[in-house]
């Protein structure tokens, strides 16, 4: 058996823990960032080359808080969707749908959280204004004032959905939903009574 030196030992030992004969776990994490690199480098590429709308099927809406939710992509539409007593607003980049926003009337006495039920399949966790307005990182809901018609005892409520970005963020959501409700608030839409799919 050979005998080593104190010196040829300690370089021995040396050797093993700085050059082993398979990649430390810390080398293969290092191999699989820089080998994801290029791929996630390639998407920051993608502009958007349509212009954003100043206002969604007639009501002015908040552009830059809108812009956060809508990605890359080469053309955007915004659609009417009316349905009796509703009327949607449909904003699509490159044929996918990605935010709508909601006019409903409702009967009187109900809430936002009522009407967020019957909108949404996940219940928002924020609140404000007395929970006149309710949202999440991708939705958000409200209740206008005095938009009621009284023929009729229903009241008028408001949504953004941006369900289809992949954008998050409850404060934009928060100050969307209140710009929004206020712009219908000082529209026709607040004395037109329930919209009957027009």
């Amino acid at each position: 058996m050979t005998a080593f030196t104190k010196t040829e030992q300690k370089m021995l030992v040396h050797r093993r823990r700085n050059f082993p004969g398979r990649p430390t776990a810390a080398a293969a994490v290092t191999v699989a960032v820089l080998s994801a690199a290029p791929s996630g480098c390639s998407g920051s590429d993608q502009k958007r080359e349509y212009t954003l709308p100043r206002s969604l099927c007639g009501t002015a809406i908040d552009t830059d808080d809108l812009a956060n939710f809508l990605p890359p992509g080469k053309r955007i539409t915004v659609r009417k969707k009316p349905y009796s007593g509703v009327k949607n607003c449909e904003v699509v980049v490159d044929d996918k749908l990605i935010v709508t926003t909601t006019l409903a009337w409702l009967e009187e006495g109900k809430t936002t959280a009522y009407f967020s039920a019957g909108q949404s399949l996940e219940a928002p966790e924020h609140s404000a204004d007395a929970g006149r307005f309710r949202f999440s990182d991708s939705e958000a809901f409200g209740k206008t004032q005095d938009c009621v018609d009284r023929r009729h005892k229903q009241e008028l409520y408001t949504a953004v959905q941006a369900q289809g970005s992949e954008h998050r963020d409850a404060d934009a959501m928060k100050r969307l939903i209140a710009s929004f409700t206020k712009e219908i608030e000082a529209s026709e839409a607040c004395t037109a009574g329930p919209l009957q799919g027009k």
